[in-house]
């Protein structure tokens, strides 16, 4: 199958590296492209590689989408989540996970160090 979704993750993230192992082991499809952006450069990236390590990216239909917005379109492309991305795309329901992400990103250093250990 070719992918659906291409998502960008920060490769020296620890947290990050525990999240996008359990997805490609989900995506039984290989419906979902990932992009280790930890690497110094990176071809064919969309935007600035500084904004993809501060924020979550994908792509899907040729749209970028960032946040809870990229959370949602990765999980569309997996049958087992695809549930809950559809869930995502009711506006309401979308703006309260992307508040929820905002506040995992100021906690997001600490949760590192501490799957780090």
């Amino acid at each position: 199958m070719q992918h659906t979704v291409t998502v960008w993750y920060d490769g020296a993230c620890p947290l990050c590296l525990k999240e996008i192992a359990f997805m490609r082991r989900i995506d039984r499809h290989n419906a979902i492209e990932f992009v280790d952006i930890s690497e110094n450069s990176v071809e064919n990236c969309p935007i600035d590689r500084a904004q993809l390590l501060a924020r979550f990216h994908a792509k899907e239909n040729g749209e970028i989408l960032s946040g809870a917005a990229a959370f949602a379109a990765m999980w569309r492309a997996v049958p087992m989540l695809r549930p809950l991305g559809k869930l995502a795309q009711i506006p309401a329901v979308l703006w309260l996970l992307e508040r929820a992400y905002r506040i995992f990103l100021r906690y997001r250093p600490h949760l590192q160090r501490l799957i780090a250990r």
